[in-house]
């Protein structure tokens, strides 16, 4: 069994594809929607999480947004960029080269 937290190197990969299928999500949306979508094998903490979001906007791939919610709660919300499309196609490549190498190694061991 996969160690939960052990996303490291696949947490921007991760956020952009999310953000490429669910616009304007808020963070902890974020974090259930990876939580939910890997049948709970993969767990992002906020530690992990907001400084990744405050990196890739200041990157320009994503933007966020102050939105107030139904409740009366704002919430920032982050959505894809242009450019964060393009990131993530290059993350994407990376991460297919990067699992078939380690598939090749484990098929020869």
């Amino acid at each position: 069994m996969p160690r939960r937290d052990s996303l490291q190197g696949s947490l921007d990969l991760l956020v952009l594809k999310i953000l490429s299928r669910r616009p304007r999500l808020h963070g902890y949306a974020i974090m259930t929607a990876i939580q939910q979508m890997s049948e709970d094998v993969l767990r992002v903490e906020e530690g992990s999480l907001y400084p990744a979001l405050h990196r890739m906007e200041e990157a320009g791939w994503i933007r966020a947004a102050w939105i107030t919610k139904d409740t009366g709660r704002r919430a920032r919300v982050y959505d894809l960029t242009a450019s964060g499309r393009k990131q993530l196609a290059t993350e994407e490549s990376r991460w297919q080269a990067v699992t078939s190498a380690v598939n090749q190694v484990l098929r020869m061991a």
